[in-house]
């Protein structure tokens, strides 16, 4: 890992991406890197393009905000066609299987996996698309381990719900292996 990893998460307003990078970031302090977290919504919170960033580093993180970013998550097209120009030439792509990228797209490596499908059809909650994405990240970057991963998810996720957040953290790694 670099000194710092700069992560962006996008998607629509209501798909937990707030939730997902608060979690991204308590797993990387567990772990015992810094890390800050922000996010960012637009007016139209609920349907309209929102994002969450986070920093990660060994060293002091000396600018909150994500300039470029190193992973850049997108789950809806609305979000990518936003935010696609912040990736870095050779940074990692993760978008939902429904996304068109762009041709001219520069990017390392681009994953494109369902993971909104996942959340619905295989776990039957669209609510955990999300966690499925966080899982999909872990297995693809290994930026936090699994363990403070799962960690931070069950600490944050609604009482009741955590073998449901487990499951879709599992279908995620799938997803990448």
């Amino acid at each position: 890992m670099a000194m710092q990893t700069e992560i962006r998460l996008t998607g629509s307003g209501g798909q937990g991406l707030i939730l997902a990078g608060i979690i991204l970031a308590e797993a990387a302090l567990l772990k015992g890197d810094n890390a800050i977290q922000s996010q960012s919504y637009g007016p139209e919170a609920r349907g309209g393009a929102s994002k969450a960033e986070v920093i990660i580093s060994k060293e002091d993180i000396d600018f909150p905000k994500v300039r470029e970013a190193d992973i850049m998550l997108s789950l809806t097209q609305v979000a990518l066609d936003k935010y696609v120009d912040t990736l870095k030439e050779d940074g990692i792509l993760v978008i939902d299987s429904s996304i068109e990228v762009p041709s001219d797209l520069k990017a390392k490596k681009i994953v494109s996996i369902p993971m909104l499908n996942t959340a619905s059809e295989v776990i039957g909650k669209s609510m955990v698309a999300n966690i499925v994405a966080l899982g999909a990240i872990q297995g693809l970057t290994d930026i936090v381990t699994k363990e403070y991963l799962e960690e931070a998810v069950l600490s944050r996720v609604p009482r009741g719900t955590e073998e449901l957040n487990k499951r879709a953290l599992q279908e995620g790694y799938n997803l990448v292996k």
